[in-house]
């Protein structure tokens, strides 16, 4: 593990740690304006969305066409902007785009960044490394910027644009690295054709399918947190609806460093069981009506969705770093799963404002993930060891 690993994870923790703030940010600003009816929330989720599925084709040729670190301030210049207009007073929903599109450029360098630092013994390590320092950054921004928005916005806001300032000073500190040098053309054409030869193997399928299963659950129940914690556990303001999501994180962090030891990358297959698990805690979660086995049961679920993402996340990248190049596997997983994300909590809207209560809601989606679990599992070959035994 080189020392750029670390510098690496000093940047993501202080991006990822303002992107959180900024979500409750602004969600305490609509809780305060009154406006706390279904769609207004869901649509902020939606909009920072967009920008993944829409620069998709274009975002990973960006970044395997440009040193990574460069790539990196990029993103982290358009989401400062994004900020910056939010405290202008522009409306939120289109300045969280902005920001959303900053993150659709930064996501596959981030990531794609980690086979050029690390080799592929460690690269479940690292990957494990970068989802704990995300999950640890989304905590604290998360209560930090609830908390700290409810008494003061501008505060709040100016706090998240430092951070984002603040990662980019760090990057700088990232070792130099050579664009890797992929082909030429119409980005659109070749995203296109890496789309086709991404999916030839099983693995490749179930890497790519079972990481967008996993964000567009985790995406719809965060959304859905907002609706249930005021509704089942009286929670009245985005600080303590944020806090709710302390055990969550942390849950994921703990599934996150048992990862290696459990999951190596040769044993994928072992992922899918811990998507079971997370499906059936989501349906457990549904009859729970107090704070203290709310907060259990979310740590569970953290456990298991950090169990199964993080060995997907690795296998995707050593996948895409030996074919199509880190940046544009990452461009399509990020394609994949903004779009699954999208459908999700577009679902979810439309259901809410059929009037569909959030408790109920709850337990369709624990089904939903643990039935999704089996389907893109389906053809999942045997891990190595399986076969020669």
């Amino acid at each position: 593990m080189s020392n750029g690993i670390y510098f690496l994870l000093v940047a993501q923790f202080l991006s990822a740690f303002a992107d959180n703030a900024l979500l409750f940010t602004v969600i305490a600003m609509v809780m305060q304006g009154g406006h706390t009816g279904g769609w207004y929330v869901p649509a902020l989720q939606s909009a920072f969305l967009v920008a993944f599925v829409l620069l998709a084709p274009w975002v990973g040729h960006f970044a395997d066409r440009r040193p990574k670190p460069r790539v990196l301030i990029i993103g982290n210049a358009l989401k400062a902007f994004g900020t910056s207009l939010i405290l202008s007073g522009i409306e939120p929903l289109l300045a969280y785009a902005i920001v959303g599109a900053g993150a659709a450029v930064y996501g596959p360098a981030k990531y794609g960044i980690l086979p050029e630092l690390v080799g592929h013994q460690s690269l479940v390590k690292a990957n494990g490394l970068i989802e704990g320092s995300t999950i640890v950054a989304i905590v604290l921004g998360t209560v930090v910027g609830g908390q700290l928005a409810d008494a003061s916005v501008k505060t709040a806001l100016l706090l998240v644009l430092l951070m984002f300032i603040g990662s980019a000073a760090v990057t700088l500190l990232l070792p130099r690295i050579s664009a890797r040098g992929v082909e030429t053309g119409p980005a659109l054409a070749g995203f296109i054709g890496k789309l086709r030869g991404f999916f030839t193997t099983a693995r490749a399928r179930f890497s790519m399918l079972g990481a967008s299963l996993f964000w567009a659950t985790a995406a719809t129940l965060r959304v859905l947190l907002v609706a249930w914690a005021p509704l089942v556990l009286l929670m009245k303001n985005a600080g303590e609806i944020a806090e709710l999501t302390l055990s969550l994180a942390m849950g994921i962090v703990a599934g996150a460093a048992l990862v290696p030891r459990l999951i190596p990358i040769e044993c994928l297959r072992r992922a899918r069981l811990a998507g079971y698990v997370m499906g059936a805690l989501i349906i457990l979660l549904a009859g729970i009506e107090s704070l203290w086995p709310a907060r259990f049961i979310l740590f569970a679920i953290g456990v298991a969705g950090g169990m199964f993402v993080v060995p997907i996340n690795a296998a995707l990248q050593e996948i895409g770093h030996r074919s199509i190049g880190s940046g544009g596997a990452v461009a399509i997983q990020n394609f994949f799963e903004n779009v699954a994300m999208l459908l999700a909590v577009g679902l979810y809207t439309f259901a809410s404002s059929q009037g569909a209560h959030p408790v109920p809601t709850i337990g369709v989606l624990g089904t939903s993930a643990m039935v999704a679990t089996l389907v893109v599992s389906w053809h999942l070959p045997q891990d190595p060891e399986v076969v020669e035994s």
